[in-house]
């Protein structure tokens, strides 16, 4: 296209496929809001471990048992793996440019930080209910 047709050409017509197609504002918002949400619970995770230093492990578990304790871990939990999980995506999808590659990558990431949450909240609930 010569420069004369360019100023009758929209400007959507120049960027169709090239740059953001408001996509990745709901991964920004996730990102932040997931961030804002571990300020107060890595806080009282903080201080609730500077309280449970020495404790023994029956008395950790009637700790993890209180209710609102189990389910601020949780809640910490599930933020945490989301939180990696979208930086992480990040990361490959800015720095891998072989495509195979990159979708390999980002499933694996999105299955392995499942897991993870899966497993640590299996470990919560069970010490958290006696097992």
């Amino acid at each position: 296209m010569s420069k004369d047709n360019d100023l009758y050409v929209a400007p959507l017509k120049k960027a169709k496929g090239l740059g953001s197609a408001h996509t990745g504002t709901h991964h920004w918002m996730m990102q932040k809001i997931t961030a804002l949400a571990q300020i107060p619970l890595v806080i009282w995770l903080i201080w609730s471990i500077i309280s449970l230093q020495g404790v023994s492990y029956v008395e950790f578990s009637a700790w993890l048992g209180q209710p609102i304790n189990a389910i601020l871990m949780i809640i910490l939990v599930c933020s945490v793996m989301l939180h990696a999980k979208l930086g992480t995506q990040v990361v490959v999808e800015d720095y891998i440019t072989n495509e195979p590659l990159k979708m390999a990558k980002l499933i694996c990431h999105k299955i392995l930080f499942f897991a993870m949450g899966v497993a640590i909240i299996f470990s919560i609930l069970k010490i958290s209910f006696g097992g």
